[in-house]
């Protein structure tokens, strides 16, 4: 008894100080809120803009002081959004207080797409003639893809780059699962819809190992000549020192072959910065953060406050995956059809960075952007990846927009039900029951499909195949025959998507923004982007628990969080999908 008091009397206590501790950790994060606002801020002459790339980086970010307060007690980065890099980027070319930027890239983990974008508009800034400088004591190859546009790259003298080419590795559960006495009972179409094949295989077929040779070659080809550039040196070269892994050898290979300008301390490197902006050494160096820079206004012509309004509307994650961060059917369609009921909005530019998802939530967006079409111009940009429900939800745009490395196309899709009959038996269970009609209880995870139950699906997939190449013929002006021909679930880059004629031009969202312009004939606009978002204090509140949940799965898996992420859009999906063959993650 006196045990159980203490036991008691201990989980009371501990429920006390938890509670303490949150309310505290609450009343710092409204402050926070209420001290940020919108408020104006100013910089001095001679700033350098200090962009930390190291971090997760999404197509929009989102003001969330739970989450980085959150990042801040992991010490992890706060998340940077691709729009905000964008703005700041062209903002400080005008700046006449910007004098330079500074990367931080070192540990870069964004998809290439991404990189590209801010990579563009990192070159095009060059263009004023300021300076951007980068130092590091390790690259990862994303990290120096980026880096590599600076006009001085520099690496510790004891530091690494991770040079070495790209990887695409996927896993299989198939000998998990024989072990476990569970069989995944497929239905697809498509010779390459490959995203079956983890739950039936135990390596990569022909076909799904073709399509990861061609496009992952050709994201390869893309990266190795830009770097090329960058760096003035010729391809080979690349592939040649790529070729001995300069992740372990001594930094002189890459200062021999041109591919960083110098071996230096971070000291050094701050003294360097201090010089070519003329700093006394004893002071300290007039620096802004991106988050910082982001509430500092610098006029430009041509935009601002007019009626005319370019709609941005963003469209990340997998579509009715069942998490809160993915696309939800009903509430992008809805956004759409806002923005084309909206006179002000003149075109709308679609972002799409989804690797699919839900047929049927598919089917529901593409009739939001087909009506949207018919009264306004639509482009679609396309981010690291938009295939299969990201293609289905884009192939209605006017203009379809991405970049050499986005991953496109897997036009196909597929279902997937498992039966545990083998294993529910191992353990000692059973079912029984009564229904009324033949199929009543279909679908069952614990026996077979009967022979009738698996020719329904199939035919349920065969009809939303033949709908899915017929919405991609439409929106493309070309046949059935066509899109069969170069879909089956194949998934293409978009270098290769261009040759194939699944997209219009290579660019970024700059580019699709100048496009929608041009197409709705505007000297004058400013920008929207959509949905809108909730005010802090109400979002905090609202997302509370999940992002509390995110935290401590982050914390506890890591990097590997992600795997749980897809397992439970899965689980919560439905079971007809549009979906990419697998999570991709090129290194």
């Amino acid at each position: 008894m006196v045990k159980f008091f203490k036991y008691m009397l201990a989980t009371f206590a501990g429920g006390i100080v938890a509670a303490f501790v949150f309310i505290i950790l609450l009343v710092i994060i409204l402050s926070a809120v209420a001290a940020s606002g919108d408020t104006e801020v100013k910089i001095k002459e001679n700033t350098i803009l200090v962009l930390n790339l190291e971090g997760q980086i999404v197509d929009r970010v989102v003001e969330n002081p739970f989450e980085d307060a959150m990042a801040n007690l992991s010490g992890q980065a706060s998340v940077e959004g691709l729009n905000r890099l964008l703005a700041n980027i062209e903002k400080a070319k005008r700046d006449d207080n910007i004098v330079g930027i500074v990367l931080e890239t070192g540990l870069l983990t964004a998809g290439y797409a991404t990189i590209e974008e801010i990579r563009d508009a990192l070159i095009d800034f060059k263009t004023t003639g300021k300076f951007i400088y980068s130092f590091s004591p390790i690259y990862t190859q994303k990290g120096y893809y980026m880096a590599s546009v600076c006009d001085k790259l520099y690496l510790n003298p004891s530091g690494m780059v991770d040079l070495k080419g790209m990887y695409a590795e996927r896993t299989f559960f198939k000998g998990t699962l024989d072990k476990l006495g569970v069989e995944m009972q497929i239905v697809r179409h498509g010779e390459f819809k490959s995203a079956v094949e983890p739950f039936t295989l135990k390596e990569m077929s022909k076909p799904a190992r073709l399509q990861t040779e061609v496009y992952l070659n050709s994201m390869w080809n893309h990266v190795k000549v830009k770097l090329a550039e960058a760096r003035g040196v010729e391809p080979d070269l690349i592939d040649n020192v790529a070729d001995q892994m300069p992740l372990f050898k001594d930094p002189q290979l890459l200062m021999d072959n041109g591919l960083i300008d110098g071996l230096k301390y971070k000291d050094e490197f701050i003294e360097e910065i201090k010089e070519i902006t003329e700093t006394e050494a004893k002071d300290d160096l007039n620096a802004v953060k991106s988050s910082k820079y982001a509430k500092v206004y610098v006029p430009r012509e041509g935009k601002g406050f007019v009626k005319d309004k370019i709609a941005v509307i963003y469209a990340q994650g997998a579509i009715d995956g069942g998490s809160q961060d993915g696309i939800q059917s009903d509430d992008l369609s809805k956004t759409i059809r806002k923005a084309r009921r909206d006179s002000s909005i003149k075109a709308i530019v679609l972002r799409v960075n989804s690797p699919g998802g839900s047929a049927l939530g598919s089917e529901i967006i593409w009739r939001e952007v087909k009506l949207a079409k018919e009264v306004k111009p639509v482009i679609v940009s396309m981010g690291d990846v938009a295939a299969s429900g990201g293609y289905y939800i884009a192939c209605a745009a006017d203009q379809i927009v991405a970049s050499p490395t986005t991953l496109t196309g897997s036009i196909g899709i597929f279902g997937m039900i498992p039966n545990a009959d083998k294993m529910t038996k191992k353990i000692g269970l059973s079912f029984d029951g009564v229904k009324t009609n033949e199929f009543s209880d279909m679908p069952s995870l614990t026996r077979p499909f009967r022979r009738e139950e698996k020719a329904l699906m199939q035919a349920y997939v065969e009809r939303g195949y033949d709908l899915f190449i017929g919405r991609c013929a439409d929106g493309r002006e070309t046949t059935k025959e066509a899109i069969d021909e170069i879909g089956q679930g194949r998934v293409w880059s978009g270098s290769n998507a261009i040759d194939n004629k699944l997209i219009d031009a290579l660019g970024g969202l700059n580019s699709a923004i100048e496009l929608a312009k041009e197409a709705a004939e505007l000297e004058k606009y400013r920008l929207v982007e959509l949905p809108k978002i909730p005010d802090p204090i109400e979002q905090l509140l609202k997302d509370l628990s999940g992002e509390a949940k995110m935290f401590i799965g982050k914390s506890i898996m890591g990097e590997e969080y992600k795997y749980l992420e897809t397992l439970e859009s899965l689980r919560n999906g439905h079971q007809i999908q549009a979906r990419m063959p697998y999570m991709v993650e090129i290194q």
